[in-house]
């Protein structure tokens, strides 16, 4: 399963990440085990000081050519978004990447970048989850606006990060309708915003259950029960010391 980008290229709707959670770690192993598992789109990360050196190192170690799609980090990064961006478009040029985009951009960074771009982003790469959605609506709103698709990471937060709170109430419910484990309950709810999954594990078993959500009907859940989870998600997460931490 894919959306259409605004490039003409498409991206499948669920990736494996490999980024913040296994940083400095070897990821090989589970890559391999994703690959192997159904998973056909990889989402990598790496640390260094300019998009150009990351990205051509990353094709040396990779052995490809090109990549389908590149993401600048995180604007707090580049010390210029709008000279930033003219980099990236002159990156997809050199056939380095068939798609570009952003990563932890609101919407006046993107703003900045659309003033002067040539070639849009093709993404932005977001956390999203039920307890930052109200946040998060105006830049989502922003990007469907201008053909972006939104890719969502840390989407799981209400399972791994904040157990019993609101939301758990709609989404056993919906789990519960539906047949469901509360994780695929979550993922069709990120689907139903239109946006890219973006998630982890090192385990098989969870890799199946992530990648049985594209056989699942894509109104799967009622619009009453996206509703509900919103309106859940709207009254913040149970109080923890979590809640003041930043995890990806």
């Amino acid at each position: 399963m894919s959306l259409p980008l605004n490039d003409g290229h498409n991206i499948p709707t669920i990736a494996f990440g490999t980024g913040s959670k296994w940083k400095w770690h070897d990821v090989s192993t589970y890559v391999q085990l994703a690959l192997e598992s159904g998973f056909s789109h990889l989402d990598t990360a790496a640390f260094y000081e300019t998009e150009p050196f990351s990205l051509k190192d990353s094709l040396e170690k990779l052995g490809v050519e090109y990549v389908d799609l590149f993401l600048i980090h995180n604007h707090f990064f580049v010390p210029d978004i709008k000279e930033a961006w003219k980099e990236m478009e002159r990156l997809k040029e050199e056939g380095l990447t068939r798609s570009i985009g952003v990563s932890n951009y609101e919407v006046k960074h993107l703003k900045q970048t659309m003033r002067v771009a040539k070639v849009k982003p093709a993404v932005n790469q977001i956390s999203l989850n039920p307890y930052n959605y109200a946040e998060m609506k105006p830049t989502i709103d922003y990007c469907q606006e201008n053909g972006i698709v939104v890719e969502a990471y840390s989407s799981l937060a209400p399972i791994t990060t904040y157990p019993g709170g609101p939301v758990d109430i709609p989404i056993t419910a919906a789990a519960l309708r539906l047949g469901i484990t509360p994780t695929q309950v979550i993922f069709l709810w990120v689907r139903a915003k239109g946006a890219v999954i973006v998630t982890t594990t090192s385990s098989k078993e969870r890799m199946k259950e992530y990648l049985a959500v594209n056989d699942l009907p894509p109104t799967s859940l009622t619009h009453e029960e996206i509703a509900a989870i919103d309106h859940a998600g709207a009254n913040g997460p149970p109080w923890s010391w979590s809640f003041f931490s930043f995890s990806t």
